[in-house]
């Protein structure tokens, strides 16, 4: 893809036999994400999950969709996610004791019941164990067939994937029906973001989603929050493991912010404070460079657009790639090297499209302080307990799947 694209700004390719115009610099990605994001709308080009629900964040309607995104933000704000923390860290911590010396690992599924448990028990308050436990289970299973869906192709067109993620879809959301039925029959308020889609109404004072919407809903946030958690996770102890001396760098900096007592602010540690985030962080940053979750988009004129010197009626598919982006050799120097420390004297830059690990402009992640809190307490909680090697032998290759993810990662960890 890099061969085929690099040097052209704007070029018309074919997916499945459907043309569309792929960008690849980044004002014009900025271009339609921020500046003209009102003509663009979501496109429907790859063979993503549409089981998924339409009717809050992910609607077409830009005011629907502001509206639930409003109804969310109270819950992944900064100052929410640092209440959240001590669950994140609680629920870190277990996932690294349940490993066993010299046992190998399946980290993507580790870390799939990991940043499951974290999604539910944050966005749909404290649950029982056992039934945190249950769906927890399922929403893991649901989240690595999402992970691992192809977007185009033959094998998106095959109906075995699809047959997989629909099963793993209806036993995750029976249990999670059931969960919200009696949500809705308890008088007792609680500060989550399922009651607040509960209790949300339209202009008349009637509910505004139905039990189905708020449970379609309620599957989408869950499963948004698990996949992409699970493949950076995977990646950052992946790439931990491959080299030493940044593992190192890596431990030096969560030690020293455990003895301190620090917190780790995630819009400031993130590079869009006032000082370089710490190590770790850079480390997560350059790590989500390399192989971001979302690595592909694709947006939909909705009217005649101008983009650069080229004018594309209503209906044009607009593709772009935040893993070329994020490869930029015009922009990172050495790109395909992992380099925590270019984030001491690169930052993020607002005016451009250079660095989009969570998107930009009004559908932009609404998760991402969450996000970046979450991968520090999980790195952190694994790293210090276990030093993890590949088994002799294997080697990890990238998947460009609904997310970029390791094809297989099978890991042995063995104490600090």
């Amino acid at each position: 893809m890099e061969r085929l694209l690099r040097g052209h700004p704007l070029r018309t390719v074919s997916v499945d036999g459907v043309s569309a115009e792929f960008v690849t610099d980044a004002a014009l990605v900025r271009r339609i994400l921020v500046k003209d994001g009102k003509h663009y709308g979501k496109g429907e080009l790859f063979q993503k999950a549409r089981i998924l629900s339409r009717a809050g964040l992910l609607a077409q309607d830009d005011t629907l969709h502001r509206h639930y995104r409003r109804l969310a933000h109270p819950y992944l704000r900064t100052a929410a996610v640092a209440g959240h923390a001590p669950l994140m860290e609680e629920i870190a911590r277990d996932t690294a004791a349940s490993w066993r010396p010299g046992q190998p690992v399946d980290v993507q599924a580790a870390m799939c019941r990991a940043a499951s448990a974290i999604a539910l028990n944050t966005l749909f308050g404290a649950l029982a164990r056992e039934t945190s436990d249950v769906l927890g289970a399922h929403l893991a299973a649901l989240s690595w067939e999402m992970i691992r869906k192809p977007l185009y192709g033959r094998a998106a067109r095959s109906p075995q994937p699809s047959r997989r993620l629909a099963k793993a879809f209806t036993a995750f959301r029976t249990l999670l029906a059931s969960c919200v039925a009696g949500r809705l029959g308890s008088p007792a308020a609680a500060a989550d973001h399922l009651s607040a889609l509960l209790a949300d109404t339209g202009p008349d004072g009637a509910a505004a989603l139905s039990a189905d919407q708020i449970c379609d809903e309620a599957v989408m946030m869950l499963t948004a929050a698990t996949v992409t958690t699970a493949s950076v996770m995977s990646w950052a102890l992946h790439l931990l493991a491959e080299d030493p001396l940044i593992e190192e760098k890596v431990l030096k900096d969560l030690a020293r912010t455990t003895a301190g007592g620090e917190g780790a602010d995630a819009a400031g540690r993130s590079g869009h404070g006032h000082g370089p985030p710490g190590y770790a962080l850079r480390f997560l940053m350059e790590v989500l460079r390399l192989y971001p979750p979302v690595w592909i988009t694709c947006r939909t004129a909705l009217s005649e657009v101008t983009l650069g010197e080229h004018a594309l009626p209503a209906g044009t598919h607009v593709m772009f790639s935040s893993y070329l982006l994020h490869r930029d050799p015009g922009r990172y120097r050495d790109p395909h090297r992992l380099d925590p420390d270019r984030w001491l004297t690169l930052r993020p830059n607002a005016q451009d499209a250079s660095y989009l690990p969570f998107g930009a402009g009004a559908r932009g992640c609404v998760g991402e302080a969450f996000a970046w809190k979450e991968l520090e307490i999980l790195l952190g909680a694994v790293a210090r307990e276990w030093r993890l090697t590949l088994p002799p032998g294997s080697r990890v290759r990238a998947a460009a799947h609904t997310t970029l993810h390791p094809q297989r990662l099978l890991m042995i960890p063995q104490p600090r």
